[in-house]
């Protein structure tokens, strides 16, 4: 509340109020600001975190997919040679990684260049529209 020493609020001049109201607005933007910087550190740190668990799930996933394929070489190596199985499977992974590289550069090819053409074409076939309406 007001202290003794403070003026009753009555008595302080206009210039007076307005001193006070432009300190105390500085003061709630610079507390704003600090709560602001605190809540943004707070949530990097946060986002810090989730990024470096992701990473660490990626990692462990990799480990996984290779486990994986050593122990479908193991099930093959059941009926050839355990070399035989290990090519067999490295060969069967290079087509699969092949058909995946085939397929995405499929993809891009279909997606470059990045302009809209219908659109293109659809905004000049209105342009050539309205300029042939205009001059009759």
């Amino acid at each position: 509340m007001s202290s003794v020493s403070d003026p009753p609020l009555d008595s302080r001049s206009t210039s007076e109020l307005i001193q006070d109201l432009a300190e105390l607005t500085a003061r709630l933007v610079r507390t704003e600001l600090a709560l602001a910087k605190a809540e943004m550190s707070a949530k990097a740190k946060r986002a810090g975190v989730g990024a470096g668990l992701i990473a660490a799930a990626a990692l462990l996933s990799v480990y996984a997919v290779g486990a994986l394929v050593v122990g479908v070489i193991l099930a093959v190596a059941l009926v050839l040679p355990a070399w035989a199985a290990g090519l067999v499977v490295g060969a069967a992974m290079l087509v699969v990684a092949g058909l995946l590289v085939w397929q995405g550069s499929r993809q891009l090819k279909r997606a470059t260049p990045p302009v809209p053409a219908e659109t293109i074409a659809s905004v000049r076939a209105d342009v050539d529209e309205i300029t042939t309406r205009a001059r009759r």
